[in-house]
């Protein structure tokens, strides 16, 4: 692993979440974020039959979140990353075969290995992160993800935390019932 994509997952890999942001949230009168909590792991060495020219890595991310008044949703994540050595790394979003149960796609899941031939790219684009002069990798990128459908990602990770916006649209319209950050730091 080169020295960019080792920082990249350095500061992506851990048990992050955003209780202190939900508890100044609830201590100002209003809780805007849902409570969101990631466990993620490099997961390469679980993707079996990759071709040797195919290189760079996979992270496995559980996103899990829960709503004021809700359940917790689970999702898992599967990342493929690689970079150019310099200040850019590359992340694509790959599908998880449907055969597997949410609950299934852990980490802590030594019987979760994927088989790289099952493997397919999922319509979100390559976010493209840069590696700042501040040491913070940072992305905005907006991705396709079905008919009328666009997926912006805008996102700066640091030592000290993760500022992740996520803003879904439909046709042009928000469905994203916050316009501001989700601020993890890690645990």
């Amino acid at each position: 692993m080169d020295k960019v994509l080792k920082r990249f997952t350095d500061i992506l890999c851990g048990t992050l979440d955003n209780k202190a942001q939900i508890e100044a949230e609830k201590k100002a009168g209003k809780q805007v974020h849902p409570y969101a909590k990631h466990v993620t792991d490099l997961f390469s060495h679980r993707v079996l039959n990759r071709p040797k020219e195919h290189e760079g890595i996979y992270v496995l991310e559980e996103s899990y979140y829960t709503y004021p008044g809700e359940e917790t949703s689970i999702k898992p994540l599967l990342f493929y990353l690689r970079s150019d050595g310099e200040r850019k790394v590359f992340l694509q979003s790959v599908q998880i075969p449907e055969k597997f149960s949410a609950e299934d796609a852990t980490n802590a899941n030594e019987a979760f290995i994927l088989d790289f031939n099952e493997l397919s790219i999922r319509p979100f684009g390559i976010a493209e992160y840069i590696l700042m002069e501040t040491d913070e990798f940072t992305t905005n990128h907006i991705g396709i993800v079905g008919p009328g459908m666009t997926f912006q990602l805008t996102e700066t990770l640091s030592d000290h935390q993760l500022s992740v916006l996520e803003i879904l649209r439909k046709d042009g319209v928000k469905l994203t019932p916050y316009d501001t950050p989700i601020i993890y730091k890690k645990i």
